[in-house]
């Protein structure tokens, strides 16, 4: 059976490490099945994602301040010519000159920030952005959709934090009344604009649209802040946040949003070059909440752990290492990493940490340790899967068959309009 497979599968990914090749995952003392059942688990299992969704985000809590990261990460296949849509894609590179573009499928995630300053990022929504989509409108469904699966969560603040493609009105605009915040970042060369102020007075001619102009680059627009706060992190320093309220683009007169200026390690000589935030605040927050500029600076560092998260599923979950034949067999993959990085960190209480010689004890575990932790559990509780039944050796390709070469597909070049630039 097919779901025996992937619960095998699963087991393997959880107690394996770096592999050079998916067949490789077979080999694992907890996968009961030949390498065939390894592909045969991936194309023909299936998963209801709706549920796994929905399950994930009640497992974040009611009460308090809870982040969600938001990101996009890439699965490189440029050589992969019978895969279908893909696309080019952003890809982080640490070269100084080498190319950040690549081929391949981009993935958008949305993510829980469990404890910041640490690994822990867990998915609660990976969707694969088709070609015929982008990513800020995927980025919209997976936001309603938490919003719809933590409708009575009336004690929590949900924020979601995310970096600088996602600052920009229409993205905003679309998650306007749901139950997130949106904490992003914005580019250090915007110029926004005060509410109005002018009142009708009768008077032949159109009031003021704008009120004062406030830019980035000109501390001279930037009049005096609503907010300001000064404090001592021990991460950051001395830092220093100064809000504004009620800013708006000048297209954009419906969607209001509050602007944060995040100055960091101040004590430096030379401080590093200050952020500028945008927060859209959702319709009601709990009463023993305050969205102070502290609150919303914190809950935006807090999505940095998304970025190492992402790291440690390639790294050592092996998400992008298979090379598949089909869109909806990257999909199911992706998934059950996911349920992979979230049963790693449901262990990390119950495991004894076992370092390798060259390796420190940890009192904090990271997801790696907890994943090289995991065996001597699986030794105990042993798998829900049922054992394997032999069923012959198989035919093979029969004699005189004719191969058909699988079709090829082109890269899909997306095409953005000025509102998604913007």
């Amino acid at each position: 059976m097919r779901k025996d497979a992937l619960f095998d599968l699963l087991d393997a990914i959880l107690t394996t490490g770096g592999i050079s090749s998916f067949a490789m995952l077979s080999l694992s003392e907890h996968f009961q099945r030949k390498w065939p059942s390894l592909y045969a688990g991936v194309e023909d299992g299936q998963l209801n994602q709706a549920w796994l969704r929905k399950y994930l985000g009640t497992q974040v809590p009611a009460q308090g301040v809870c982040v969600f990261p938001l990101d996009a990460s890439a699965w490189k296949r440029p050589r992969a010519r019978t895969l279908e849509d893909r696309q080019y894609v952003y890809q982080a590179s640490t070269a100084v000159n080498g190319g950040t573009l690549t081929i391949g499928y981009p993935y958008s995630l949305l993510e829980w920030c469990a404890e910041p300053h640490s690994s822990w990022s867990l998915p609660l929504d990976v969707r694969r952005i088709p070609s015929t989509r982008t990513a800020l409108e995927i980025a919209e469904e997976q936001i309603q959709s938490l919003a719809e699966t933590r409708a009575t969560c009336f004690g929590a603040l949900d924020i979601v934090a995310a970096d600088r493609k996602y600052g920009n009105s229409s993205f905003l605009r679309a998650v306007q009344g749901t139950r997130c915040g949106v904490v992003a970042r914005l580019r250090k060369d915007r110029v926004l604009y005060h509410a109005s102020t002018t009142v009708h007075t009768g008077k032949p001619g159109r009031p003021r649209v704008h009120g004062d102009r406030l830019a980035f680059k000109e501390p001279d627009t930037w009049g005096c802040p609503e907010e300001v706060v000064e404090l001592e992190d021990a991460w950051f320093g001395k830092v220093r946040l100064e809000r504004w309220h009620d800013l708006h683009e000048i297209r954009s007169r419906d969607v209001p949003y509050d602007v944060l200026r995040a100055s960091i390690h101040l004590e430096y000589e030379r401080p590093p070059q200050a952020i500028w935030l945008v927060w859209q605040a959702p319709p009601t927050t709990p009463a023993d909440i305050h969205l102070t500029a502290e609150t919303l600076w914190r809950a935006y560092i807090a999505r940095w752990p998304v970025e190492s998260g992402i790291q440690f599923r390639k790294e050592n979950l092996n998400w992008t290492l298979p090379r598949f034949q089909s869109k909806e067999t990257c999909d199911l993959w992706t998934e059950l990493i996911a349920i992979a990085t979230w049963i790693i960190f449901l262990a990390r209480n119950v495991v004894e940490d076992t370092p390798l010689p060259w390796q420190k004890k940890q009192r904090r575990l990271t997801p790696q340790r907890v994943q090289q932790s995991l065996r001597p559990i699986f030794m105990l509780i042993g798998s829900p899967a049922r054992p394997p039944k032999q069923r012959g050796k198989s035919p093979g390709w029969r004699k005189g068959r004719r191969r058909t070469p699988k079709a090829s597909h082109p890269v899909v070049k997306k095409h953005y309009t000025a509102s998604v630039l913007a």
